[in-house]
């Protein structure tokens, strides 16, 4: 029996999840972790620098929180301004940043405000708190969970560049694979494009999208909340930002979990071209042996090299014949993408699975599982979300600029790690031509800190597992806790190793003596 012909609200269902956009006191801020950003391109902050930040001004300092029921009710909502240079803040018109709260459950417990954030970049912190609180009792009881939108995204002050059209035809548009001079000209020829679109649109505010800039937002959220320090839990992009406040506010954190570690001790471009490698490992060691053991189920393959032949012959298919689905024209692209996104949680194997059973039999499909399939392949990344990734990572960190360089580098990543190797070249063209970043670096050491709590599993596909080990070790004091398995984000996944040792640590500042080891989440 074909997997298509399963109840129809469970395909419409993982339609639905495989292309969400994936893969974050009244006083003076201390700014005692900063040195001189203004003095050039890329200068260097450490904790042992000295004050270079101009004193907060008060009109932002004074400014109060208007709290009101957030539109869905669950969190209290309320907007700040900041100045849109944090160097300069009296130049350039002001920002705003949407913020969020949930107040302690139990007053007579609480302990204090855990600020937490979201992934990306480009993704909303707003909602954050209401899921965080549902899911820990315990912390909900203790802390202020409070979020927020980083500058750049959803409800704050956006950064705006392509239209979906044109960033669905960047990454939609038909087989990432292909290498012909035609199709690495068109690449380029689309970044160049989707940069000029960022400055035409944004120009402006480009300069100003940076991790560095958002921990002062941060740190004046803080201080507008009224407390003199702040506990924090952060995943994924999220435990970037986590590691920058810590580093340049270093009296002004408690306890700080970070959560699926991007390598906060390095650059973005080393990152982000190592994850061809972890997402092919992801899929070929987690994924596929998953797919041949429930042969009988999805029927791709009893052996895990028999299914890897079956997504490449069904992958082939839409190579020759793109597929129209009510209107939506499904390409390779758009499988690997999916296929990338399944691979976050263990959880959303089966959604691939039932799509690569959909995708080789669509006429038998029921009618509601087309139209679910075609309205969630329309757009393969959301334009909001990739205008503030691409305006983070490639004004965070310096990016080689030579076109050569990245067609020779993404030809390799094709050819060894095609499932994200393919998409390299797309990335990489955007940061090359991108507008040469001022932002300064930030060397994060973890001196004058508090221990910090970092977990990651062994085959996290979007922040892999050796990116955590260099962020741990440079980072000292911290402790990292290695979780079995490849699932990305680890607290709120139903482990109960991980989420004791989270709990424990913020709730009584109880750490293991040195790192630790858990085991998968049991589905």
């Amino acid at each position: 029996m074909h997997v298509f012909k399963k109840p129809a609200r469970r395909l419409a269902a993982a339609a639905c999840g495989l292309l969400a956009a994936a893969a974050l006191p009244v006083g003076p801020a201390d700014a005692a972790a900063v040195t001189n950003a203004a003095a050039g391109a890329n200068a260097t902050i450490s904790r042992a620098a000295g004050p270079a930040t101009p004193p907060v001004p008060d009109r932002y300092r004074r400014q109060r929180l208007d709290w009101q029921p957030c539109a869905d009710g669950a969190l209290e909502c309320a907007s700040m301004s900041v100045p849109r240079d944090w160097y300069h803040p009296d130049s350039g018109p002001d920002l705003t940043i949407a913020v969020s709260r949930r107040r302690a459950a139990d007053p007579a417990k609480r302990r204090g405000v855990l600020m937490m954030a979201a992934g990306g970049p480009g993704a909303s912190g707003l909602p954050r708190p209401a899921r965080l609180a549902s899911y820990s009792p315990k912390l909900a009881a203790a802390y202020d969970i409070v979020g927020f939108d980083q500058r750049g995204v959803g409800s704050s002050t956006k950064v705006v560049c392509s239209d979906q059209g044109k960033v669905d035809t960047m990454f939609g548009g038909g087989d990432l694979r292909d290498r012909s001079a035609a199709a690495v000209r068109h690449t380029f020829d689309r970044a160049r494009e989707f940069v000029r679109d960022c400055e035409r649109n944004s120009g402006p505010l480009l300069p100003y999208i940076t991790t560095d800039q958002a921990v002062h937002d941060m740190d004046l959220y803080r201080e507008l909340l009224g407390v003199e320090k702040i506990s924090y839990y952060g995943p994924s992009y999220a435990s970037f930002l986590g590691a920058y406040y810590a580093t340049e506010f270093p009296r002004r954190v408690e306890r700080v979990v970070l959560d699926s570690n991007i390598d906060f001790t390095g650059d973005w471009q080393s990152f982000l071209t190592g994850q061809p490698m972890s997402f092919q490992r992801r899929f070929e060691q987690d994924f596929l042996p998953w797919l041949a053991a429930n042969d009988a189920t999805y029927h791709q393959g009893r052996t895990p090299e028999e299914a890897r032949a079956s997504y490449e012959r069904v992958r082939a298919a839409l190579h020759d014949r793109p597929l129209d689905v009510e209107g939506t024209l499904i390409t390779p692209d758009h499988l690997d993408a999916a296929a990338t996104n399944a691979l976050y949680n263990v959880s959303q194997f089966a959604d691939l699975a039932a799509l690569l059973g959909f995708l080789e039999h669509p006429e038998e499909a029921p009618a509601e599982t087309r139209k679910a399939v075609a309205g969630k392949f329309k757009h393969v990344m959301g334009a909001e979300f990739i205008a503030d990734f691409f305006s983070v990572t490639c004004g965070d960190t310096p990016w080689n600029r030579d076109g050569r360089y990245w067609v020779e580098r993404s030809a390799e990543a094709t050819r060894v790690h095609p499932l994200a190797g393919a998409r390299e070249l797309t990335f990489s063209s955007v940061c090359a031509n991108w507008p040469r970043t001022k932002a300064p670096r930030v060397k994060v050491t973890g001196e004058g800190l508090p221990p910090v709590l970092m977990l990651n599993s062994r085959n996290d596909p979007a922040t892999y597992y050796e990116a955590a080990v260099r962020a741990h070790r440079g980072l000292a004091g911290s402790r990292l806790v290695t979780v079995e398995g490849g699932d990305h984000v680890q607290f709120q996944n139903g482990n109960a190793c991980v989420d004791a040792y989270v709990e424990g640590y913020l709730l009584d500042g109880a750490l293991p003596a040195g790192d630790a080891v858990c085991p998968a989440a049991r589905r």
